[in-house]
C-alpha cells in the first residue's frame, strides 16, 4: 500500500514539472509572436506608404473663373469700295486728249479725257455772236422801255429773241459737256484703258475711279443664320494678307434672302488704311451668341460616357469625376451649363488611366 502511494506521488510531481515547462514555452512563444506582429505591422505600414506614393499621379489643373463666353459664326468675304465707279463716255467720238493716268488722285468733276467736240465748239462760237447781239439789242430796248419810249412789241421781241438764244446756248454747252469724261467721285484712278485717237461710244468701259477712303467688307450669310445675325452685332474682321484684325460691328445686314443662293448680305465698314485693297480676302467672325459670367473649359478635356459628359476635378488631393452639361463650343472651349462653378480645379492633363479617387498632385 505504501509503495502504491509513493508511485502516485512521483507521477504527480513529474506531471507538474512538465506543465510548468510548457507554460513557460507558451509564454515565450507569445512574446515572440507579439514582436513579429509589431514588425509585420511596421513593414506593412512602410510598404503601404511607398505604394501610395507610387500611385500618386501628376496632373495639371486650371482654376475656373467666370468669363464672357462668345460663339462665332465665321464666313469669308471681300473688301469692296463704297464708291467704286466704272466711268463710261456719254458721247460717241474720238479721244483727243488724256489728262490722267492710273494711280492718280482725282477730284469729283475733274476732266479725265476729252472727246473730239470741234464741230460743237464751232457751233457755240457762231451762236455766241448772235447771243451777244441779242443781249445788246435787248438792253437798249429795255432802257427805252424804262423811259416809256418806243413800242412795247419791240421790247418783247428783243426779250424773246434773247431768251431763245440763251436756251440754244445752254443746250449746246450741255451737249459739249458730254464730250468730257469726268470723275463722278473723288478718289484714285484705278483703271484707265483709253488712249488718244481711240474711238469710244456711250457705255464703253475703260475707266474706273475708286474712293479707297470708304472701304467695306461684303459677305453672304446662309439663310439658316437669319435669326442669329443682325445689324450692330459684334464682329472681328481678319485681313490675312495685310495682316490685320479689326474689332467692330456689322454696319448692315440685309432683310431679304437671295432666291438663288438662299443667303443674305452683310457689310462691315473699314477704317481708311493705305494697305487695304479692293477685292482683298477678309474673314468675318460674327458674334452670334454671348453670355456673361459663364463657365467654360477646354473642349478636349471633356470625356463622354453612356451617362453623359464628365470631367475630373482635383478635390483634396484626389480626382473626382463630375458630370457636366455642355453647351456651345467656340475656339476650343465649351460652355458648361451645369456641374462646375468658379473656383473648381479642373484637371487638364494626365487624364490617361485616371480614375475616381486616384491621388493626384499638381
Amino acid at each position: 500500500m505504501k509503495k502504491i502511494v509513493y508511485i502516485s506521488l512521483v507521477l504527480f510531481a513529474a506531471a507538474c514539472g512538465k506543465s510548468g515547462d510548457e507554460s513557460a514555452k507558451l509564454a515565450e512563444l507569445k512574446k515572440e509572436r507579439a514582436a513579429l506582429d509589431r514588425e509585420i505591422t511596421a513593414l506593412e505600414m512602410s510598404i503601404g506608404v511607398k505604394n501610395a506614393e507610387n500611385n500618386v499621379k501628376e496632373v495639371n489643373v486650371i482654376e475656373l473663373k467666370s468669363e464672357t463666353f462668345r460663339n462665332f459664326l465665321q464666313i469669308q468675304g471681300k473688301v469692296d469700295a463704297d464708291q467704286n465707279v466704272q466711268v463710261s463716255p456719254e458721247a460717241q467720238g474720238i479721244i483727243t486728249a488724256v489728262y490722267v493716268k492710273p494711280g492718280q488722285q482725282v477730284s469729283k468733276g475733274q476732266v479725265l479725257a476729252q472727246i473730239d467736240d470741234q464741230i460743237l465748239r464751232q457751233s457755240i462760237g457762231e451762236l455766241q455772236a448772235q447771243v451777244d447781239l441779242a443781249n445788246t439789242v435787248f438792253q437798249r430796248q429795255q432802257n427805252l422801255w424804262d423811259q416809256k419810249i418806243g413800242a412795247e412789241i419791240q421790247y418783247l421781241n428783243a426779250k424773246t429773241q434773247k431768251q431763245a438764244l440763251d436756251r440754244r446756248m445752254a443746250a449746246l454747252k450741255s451737249q459739249a459737256a458730254l464730250y468730257k469724261i469726268k470723275a463722278p467721285v473723288s478718289g484714285v484712278v484705278d483703271e484707265f484703258d483709253l488712249k488718244v485717237g481711240q474711238a469710244v461710244m456711250p457705255g464703253m468701259p475703260g475707266v474706273r475711279v475708286v474712293n479707297a477712303s470708304n472701304l467695306k467688307v461684303k459677305a453672304m450669310v446662309a439663310e439658316s443664320y437669319a435669326g442669329r445675325v443682325n445689324q450692330g452685332d459684334e464682329v472681328s474682321v481678319i485681313l490675312p494678307d495685310v495682316p490685320d484684325t479689326i474689332s467692330t460691328r456689322l454696319s448692315f445686314a440685309a432683310k431679304t434672302i437671295d432666291l438663288t443662293s438662299r443667303s443674305f448680305g452683310v457689310e462691315v465698314k473699314l477704317p481708311a488704311a493705305k494697305n487695304y485693297r479692293q477685292n482683298m480676302v477678309a474673314v468675318l467672325k460674327i458674334v452670334d451668341y454671348k453670355k456673361a459670367n459663364a463657365i467654360a473649359v477646354p473642349v478636349n478635356i471633356i470625356q463622354k460616357s453612356e451617362s453623359g459628359d464628365y470631367v475630373y476635378v482635383a478635390v483634396q488631393g484626389k480626382a473626382k469625376r463630375v458630370s457636366i452639361q455642355s453647351g456651345k463650343v467656340s475656339e476650343g472651349k465649351a460652355e458648361v451649363l451645369s456641374g462646375l462653378k468658379a473656383g473648381d480645379k479642373v484637371i487638364t492633363t494626365g487624364l490617361s488611366d485616371l480614375n475616381e479617387g486616384d491621388l493626384v498632385k499638381f
